[in-house]
């Protein structure tokens, strides 16, 4: 006998919970997603995807007949086993999470629920508390709860959810952690079953340390620059150590997007809240912050004052992959570029954006957006950008320089093509030449 599906109910139609609904149908089970804006939910019903995530849409397509989309929070919860919560926690000024939409979903459960509620969304430890005091409150008490973050990296989330490192479940009883954990028992993984609140620590704490490497070798990237020394080459020796291993060691100009800056700051402020002063984190934070700037340092350092002088972003994506502009290093740049007075152009192959970068020129390719520039700076790692160092692309510019903000070009073969080239913690160097044993960059997770 066939075991049954469980109904499955999605509240929140954007990145997580389009991942999330659209895996879970893969898996065979009747889903149902719910979103409050209309043009959204027409869209998706239409077969249209709203984001960009690679695979997405060909997932959503081959599992049309279990999944439906709708308007109505009653349709969603009187008509699944499980209830997840995929809605956004935006920092608020304080650096806070802004849980203002989980409160919403929760008021919009209708009287007759019966569903588990599972806790998808990124929120502080004590949340879970909250949320049952809340449910109590309004005669659901009978409601059970559970939290399960995700661990989804943009660009690579339908593989992340199908092959994950871990499943985290923390529940306030066992039995509901087990009913959710068996939900994932066709996935080859190892899960924690655990209690709500290192559930809800599991998540912070992953994103926060993940940060905090970024940031250490951001700031060893700058000390390689003013002594000699190859980052590229540290690194490579650093993850060698089994004990430090060689991921989340990739110089650059710092991290963007959803979760790691949101997520960072809202485990500061919790601890903040908590009587802790988390000193390390502030440190990531401002380390994280003045990296993104460094890069103006190294155009004056060739260019001299930048007022008059057309500047070329190459890349306005926090990461390869995603069309996410959140928390990117293009936006600071962009502005920090405008002013000082140059003229900034921009291309990507396909984040959209508008008001966040509002002044700069968008361009149809890198070769339009360098034409003309005095320089160009590689903000994300686009494979479209790794034969940049063309004879093309020096004769359309002004002036042939490249900042290379990701370090994704080889820093003598741009020299040998004509080329001043700038890269993060990466100096001439005649060993910088020879070949290197590459470890696969992790993919990474939200």
């Amino acid at each position: 006998m066939t075991e049954a599906k469980a109904g499955i109910g999605i509240l929140g139609a954007g990145w997580v919970g389009l991942v999330t609904g659209a895996c879970f149908a893969d898996l065979g089970h009747d889903v149902v997603i719910r979103d409050v804006v209309p043009g959204k939910i027409d869209a998706l019903r239409a077969g249209r995807v709203p984001i960009h995530e690679e695979g997405l849409p060909e997932l959503l397509a081959r599992n049309r007949d279990r999944l439906s989309f709708t308007l109505d929070a009653r349709e969603v919860a009187t008509n699944a086993d499980l209830l997840f919560v995929c809605v956004g926690t935006p920092p608020t000024y304080s650096g806070d999470a802004d849980l203002s939409a989980v409160w919403t979903v929760l008021d919009e459960l209708p009287a007759e629920t019966q569903a588990t509620l599972v806790m998808k969304s990124t929120v502080p430890v004590g949340t879970g508390d909250k949320v049952r005091a809340a449910l109590e409150a309004r005669g659901l008490g009978h409601v059970a709860y559970v939290s399960n973050p995700e661990f989804l990296a943009e660009g690579s989330a339908i593989r992340d959810f199908m092959r994950p490192d871990r499943v985290v479940v923390g529940a306030f009883a066992e039995a509901d952690g087990l009913a959710l954990a068996a939900l994932y028992d066709g996935l080859e993984t190892e899960v924690v079953l655990t209690d709500v609140h290192s559930a809800e620590m599991i998540k912070l704490a992953s994103n926060a340390f993940l940060a905090t490497r970024i940031s250490f070798i951001n700031e060893i990237a700058n000390v390689c620059e003013v002594t000699g020394a190859d980052v590229e080459e540290v690194a490579r020796g650093m993850g060698l150590d089994r004990r430090i291993g060689p991921h989340f060691l990739r110089a650059g100009i710092g991290y963007g997007g959803s979760c790691f800056p949101k997520d960072v700051s809202a485990l500061k402020q919790l601890a903040g809240n908590s009587g802790y002063h988390f000193q390390l984190l502030n440190s990531v934070i401002e380390v994280n912050e003045l990296q993104k700037r460094r890069v103006v340092g190294k155009l004056k350092k060739h260019l001299g004052h930048l007022a008059g002088k057309r500047i070329a972003l190459l890349g306005l994506a926090y990461k390869a992959g995603t069309d996410d502009l959140r928390e990117a290093a293009s936006i600071v740049l962009a502005a920090r570029l405008l002013a000082e007075g140059a003229e900034v152009t921009a291309w990507d192959p396909v984040a959209s954006p508008r008001d966040e970068l509002r002044g700069a020129a968008l361009c149809a390719t890198p070769l339009e957006a360098v034409t003309g520039a005095d320089a160009a700076v590689i903000v994300t790692e686009w494979d479209e950008l790794r034969d940049l160092a063309r004879e093309d692309v020096r004769s359309a510019m002004r002036n042939p320089l490249l900042v290379d903000g990701r370090n994704l070009l080889d820093p003598l073969a741009v020299r040998a093509a004509g080329f001043a080239y700038e890269g993060v913690g990466r100096p001439t160097s005649p060993f910088s030449a020879l070949p290197e044993t590459e470890e696969p960059e992790p993919r990474v997770r939200g």
